[in-house]
């Protein structure tokens, strides 16, 4: 049974999902129970959880429209959902082409910021040649924004998001190909940054290319800070998951580190780092001066105290209460 929750909070918003570990794809049943969120650093007044939606096909992608009500996209049916409370999730799209084996499928979501004037919808999805972007309105067909990523049962990535820039950032993963990470002339194993038509944004660290940032291995969270710093989840192989701040054009060192100890060799460490049977990480928010990370194999939501530039050591939140937890995102009313 998959479901979405929301937790009432005075300034913050957190929609939990759940799906599937990077490099184990077991949609195991989620338990039902409701239990109390504890009040965390930096957020005052969350109250108990409270059920919005039950019954959904392995949920992956969680976007909120204008109006308040989200958006949800069943990884393997392919289907978009609006989900509101008090009322049954609504199918209003699917998304056509979609390839749902292993990890791949239809996954990231984002809505345009300029969404009251153009109703854009973009999404990220796998296809029998590639994982690509695509936008599209409710009542329409999706065009093409970016093509090309390379795709493979596991690593596709797949989170999609605008920044304060208004600019869409693309988190990508290795696809099994570990070189690609290393590679500047592959979308795979980045955070790329796109013009909402697709293009190379302007002044990426490379004229002419979408990438960002490099040596990632499979980026599944993306989120800003109130001063605009971009922070991203990373799946580990085998010892550490991480958060990065991500800095145009630095390198974070996949294949050739995985976790700390890279800095010697030129590339950027992680600021936080959990062993992987503690989180596998997903998706990610910032709520206030606290960070929120959605953990699949941990079972978990972390959260972490803003410390100077970064995050302080985290602590787990509804720990084994609901399950795998894909998506932990902020909803522009301010509730949950």
């Amino acid at each position: 049974m998959r479901y979405l929750r929301r937790t009432a909070a005075l300034c913050a918003a957190a929609a939990l999902t759940v799906g599937a570990v990077a490099c184990s794809d077991d949609d195991s049943t989620a338990d039902t129970t409701t239990t109390a969120l504890a009040p965390a650093p930096g957020v005052p007044g969350f109250g108990a959880p409270v059920e919005i939606a039950r019954d959904l096909n392995v949920p992956w992608g969680l976007a909120f429209l204008p109006d308040g009500t989200a958006l949800v996209a069943e990884r393997d049916s392919g289907r978009v959902l609006r989900v509101a409370e008090g009322r049954a999730p609504e199918p209003v799209y699917t998304v056509p082409e979609v390839a749902a084996r292993g990890e791949g499928g239809l996954l990231g979501l984002a809505v345009s910021p300029d969404h009251a004037r153009d109703g854009y919808v973009y999404a990220y999805l796998t296809t029998d040649r590639d994982n690509r972007i695509v936008r599209f309105r409710l009542d329409g067909p999706p065009q093409p924004v970016f093509e090309g990523i390379a795709k493979a049962s596991n690593h596709n990535g797949g989170r999609i998001a605008f920044g304060p820039d208004g600019l869409l950032y693309v988190g990508t993963g290795d696809a099994a190909r570990t070189a690609s990470s290393q590679d500047p002339a592959s979308p795979n194993g980045k955070i790329l940054r796109l013009t909402p038509d697709g293009a190379p944004a302007p002044g990426n660290p490379t004229p002419g290319s979408p990438v960002y940032s490099l040596g990632h291995r499979n980026v599944q969270g993306l989120a800003w800070d109130a001063s605009g710093a971009l922070f991203a989840a990373e799946f580990g192989q085998n010892r550490l998951d991480e958060v990065n701040r991500v800095t145009a054009g630095v390198n974070y060192g996949w294949p050739e580190v995985e976790g700390g100890g890279g800095s010697d060799r030129g590339f950027t460490d992680p600021l936080l780092t959990w062993p992987t049977a503690q989180a596998s990480p997903s998706g990610i928010a910032i709520a206030g001066d606290t960070l929120y990370v959605a953990a699949l194999r941990g079972e978990r939501l972390w959260s972490a105290p803003r410390s100077g530039d970064g995050f302080g050591a985290p602590t787990a939140l509804l720990d084994g209460a609901y399950g795998r937890l894909r998506t932990v995102a902020v909803a522009p009313d301010g509730s949950l």
